[in-house]
């Protein structure tokens, strides 16, 4: 399958069941090539990845959904509830960080740039967010990606030790897809590509 194929089968999946037809050394090593070799500005591979397998990806949806019973007014809480619980039915979840003390000491190092390190590491975390996401789908598994944060932040923090310059970027849910394909609809390209000669 070329990449731009990869890049169409590559979608939000949210049935997700538990289970996914590669071990899970195979799992890590898809993470460790996408870590490695995402790309991020000046080098600084400031990207940092959680991954959250059997209990420790449990824990984390029981948190969400306890973080979020306290804002989600309880008369409405019943669809919260689902999708949170949909998310834990996954096999696992990736937890994306970014450093801030990687990007504070590029800011220090290169102040004529200061102001755009930490834009630039939201796109590095997007970027390997894309390329672990492209290359499950190639695996054959289904992922979505969730933003809890920062409403999550400080709980995951405690629960699976992260580095207090660590930020909670985004959080991918992962398993067997068991849902069918929702069409999916795009603006004409002609609004989105211009090619100019």
């Amino acid at each position: 399958m070329s990449f731009t194929d990869l890049i169409q089968k590559r979608r939000s999946r949210y049935e997700l069941a538990a289970q996914i037809p590669i071990s899970e050394k195979d799992l890590e090593k898809i993470l460790e090539k996408c870590v490695k070799y995402a790309p991020s500005a000046f080098n600084s591979q400031s990207s940092r990845v959680v991954l959250l397998l059997s209990s420790a990806h449990k824990l984390l949806w029981d948190l969400t959904l306890e973080a979020l019973r306290s804002l989600v007014p309880s008369d409405h809480f019943e669809p919260t509830y689902e999708k949170i619980k949909s998310f834990a039915k996954a096999y696992g979840t990736i937890l994306y960080y970014e450093d801030q003390n990687r990007v504070e000491e590029l800011k220090n190092q290169f102040p004529l740039y200061k102001e755009r390190f930490s834009v630039w590491s939201e796109h590095a975390s997007a970027m390997l967010q894309f390329s672990v996401w492209t290359a499950l789908a190639e695996a054959g598994i289904g992922a979505s990606l969730q933003h809890y944060n920062p409403v999550i932040d400080e709980e995951v923090a405690i629960a699976f030790h992260i580095p207090k310059s660590w930020k909670l970027i985004a959080q991918m849910p992962f398993g067997k897809s068991v849902g069918d394909d929702s069409e999916k609809t795009f603006l004409p390209l002609s609004v989105r590509l211009r090619i100019e000669k």
